[in-house]
């Protein structure tokens, strides 16, 4: 179930691409808010215009084995779907830390703790409501990453997030 959405949010956002449609979609200047997911934080964006936008991103990724903290840099391109609802994509790239916690696994060996840099290179595609009647917008993104250091791998499926921001 959860590949299957996966796939069609995929499929949806590769549609609307294809489309090309001109209008102001970005009506404020800033947003600032919430982001939830995998990795939870802050987001802040600031619109160049009415269809480019930059876009800060600090978050926190934490389990019984690591945590991870990033400060992630977009630009970001949004396009009309209807009305107040809007797709947007964008690149960019994060820099933090990642940290492996001490603890002792089902076998007796112990890990020690360990910190390093966290360096990737950031991709986002989503979907943003703007509310009408309230400066609320929200938005469900994507948020696919190369990481350089640690396991040096693209990670896709386990980067979704849902943005709850106050618009001005």
């Amino acid at each position: 179930m959860k590949k299957t959405l996966q796939l069609t949010f995929i499929l949806v956002l590769t549609v609307f691409a294809g489309m090309n449609i001109a209008q102001a979609q970005l009506p404020t200047t800033h947003a600032i808010g919430a982001r939830f997911g995998s990795a939870t934080g802050v987001t802040y964006r600031y619109s160049l215009n009415q269809t480019n936008a930059i876009e800060g991103i600090l978050s926190v990724q934490s389990n019984s084995k690591y945590s991870r903290f990033r400060l992630v840099g977009l630009y970001e391109y949004h396009m009309p779907i209807a009305n107040d609802f809007s797709w947007f994509w964008g690149f960019g790239g994060s820099v933090g830390s990642y940290a492996g916690k001490a603890y002792t696994d089902d076998k007796g060996n112990r890990f020690d703790k360990y910190s390093e840099l966290a360096l990737s290179v950031d991709g986002i595609a989503g979907v943003e409501y703007k509310i009408p009647s309230a400066p609320i917008a929200l938005s469900l993104d994507i948020k696919p990453h190369f990481d350089f250091l640690q396991s040096s791998g693209f990670k896709i499926f386990d980067t979704f997030g849902f943005s709850v921001r106050y618009t001005f």
